[in-house]
């Protein structure tokens, strides 16, 4: 039986040590199905997509003596030439593919790093792993819920190990703040705020019209399982006329392909808390926001506001605004535990602990490792190990999930209760957003 197929509830229960008891063996014995082909015991990997972050992967694992990269894969041929380049100044030459799936079929691949657009990511990753591969995947890990359950299923079904590219939780700073937490150093915490917020262009992004897709890029590749729609340069993030050829990721902004910053930076702020509070599910959410303040041809809010409700006690915030530097004394996006003994805040940069007794002194930590480098090396340990990583799949559904249930929420116009047992939401008319139809010939199979 699969962690989420039949045994749902199993899979995903709030009790961890129930979890291991009934689960059984077959989720956590090292097992291997395959043998590791590179030389003196290096991984084999494959990057597909070589836009912003494909690149930025691509350098960490150029650069990680452990990995050996052999191929780039990419639709957009400039990113590809971009991606045979970045090798080439590291003295490597690499395979260059055009379609992905001849990356997922190639055996002699131990592993693929998928950072492509967000509405890829579920199908890419499960046809890795029912190809024997071990998985890298950015964040956040799917678009739909019901995509994510699949994930974990094929994950745990062939035995995989696949990391979520929610790269903060090998941050040593932010390993030390989570144990603060779970230690009791500011008491019992009963609110936790996150937020991204910052004052925006009132143009935003622009309003370009449709047009005719760029030499190179095969647009209805791009567009893979998503609807047919006609190329926009925000739909896929690249606007020639600013001299770049590397896309923003202005395709967050429309629903066919992500989730706006809720699932954004959303996951990452959220995740911080998870890790603090052992990976749990919010019983319900409520969401508020719209478009208010920019005039582009986004879909996603530009002003948003989420509160959760959990069953361990305790309530969370998110806010995404694009028109204030934030109501708080950190600008720019945080997570911050407040506890009945003091209050805990965290960014990428450092954490500072604030006492509530006036007579002890704040306590402030800088970040002291590279969080990407650290990332990678604990997916090439745990692909050796066979052991589940710090940003396991299954961790990372259920901070995706969280971030998901913000939006449906908000598109929904209700409030919705998670259902723990069976993975979905109680509310009848919000389940319609908990999965989509995939475009021809496109079909997502465990």
């Amino acid at each position: 039986m699969s962690a989420l197929a039949g045994g749902a509830a199993i899979a995903l229960m709030e009790d961890r040590r129930d979890f291991l008891k009934t689960a059984g063996a077959a989720f956590t014995t090292s097992l291997f199905t395959g043998r590791m082909k590179g030389a003196n015991d290096r991984v084999r990997v494959g990057i597909i997509g070589i836009g912003r972050m494909g690149s930025a992967n691509l350098s960490i694992a150029l650069k990680n003596p452990n990995f050996e990269v052999v191929a780039v894969s990419d639709i957009y041929k400039p990113h590809l030439e971009d991606g045979v380049a970045i090798a080439k100044k590291r003295d490597v030459t690499v395979k260059a593919v055009t379609d992905f799936r001849e990356v997922i079929a190639d055996k002699s691949i131990d592993a693929v790093c998928i950072s492509t657009p967000d509405h890829w990511h579920a199908y890419m990753s499960v046809e890795a792993c029912k190809a024997g591969k071990d998985v890298y995947v950015e964040k956040p890990l799917f678009t739909h819920i019901d995509d994510g359950k699949k994930m974990v299923e094929a994950a745990r079904k062939y035995n995989r190990v696949v990391q979520a590219g929610t790269m903060q939780r090998s941050g040593i700073h932010f390993q030390k703040a989570a144990e603060l937490v779970k230690e009791g150093a500011i008491g019992q915490v009963t609110v936790c705020r996150t937020w991204m917020d910052g004052v925006s262009k009132k143009e935003g992004i622009g309003n370009f019209p449709d047009g005719e897709p760029p030499a190179g890029l095969d647009w209805d590749m791009w567009l893979g399982p998503a609807p047919k729609k006609s190329w926009n340069p925000n739909r896929w993030g690249v606007h020639p006329e600013m001299g770049s050829r590397k896309p923003f990721p202005y395709f967050r902004y429309f629903w066919d392909y992500a989730g706006g910053m809720m699932t954004d930076w959303g996951v990452h702020l959220l995740d911080i808390m998870h890790f603090a509070f052992e990976d749990p599910m919010p019983s319900s959410v409520s969401s508020m926001g719209g478009k208010w303040w920019v005039t582009d041809n986004r879909e996603t809010p530009d002003t948003m506001a989420v509160m959760y409700e959990y069953p361990k006690g305790f309530i969370a915030h998110f806010e995404s605004c694009s028109a204030i530097n934030g109501p708080y004394k950190w600008d720019g996006a945080g997570t911050l535990f407040q506890g009945t003994e003091g209050d805990l805040y965290v960014n990428r940069a450092f954490y500072r602990l604030t006492p509530h007794d006036k007579t002890r002194q704040p306590i402030e930590v800088r970040s002291s490792n590279n969080m990407n480098d650290a990332h990678w090396q604990n997916f090439y340990d745990c692909i050796k190990s066979r052991q589940k990583p710090i940003s396991d799949v299954e961790k990372c559904f259920r901070t995706t999930a969280a971030c998901v249930l913000g939006n449906i929420s908000l598109r929904s116009r209700m409030r919705v209760d998670w259902d723990n047992e069976k993975l979905t939401v109680v509310q009848k008319e919000a389940k319609k957003y908990m999965g989509v139809e995939y475009r021809k010939p496109w079909k997502l199979t465990v």
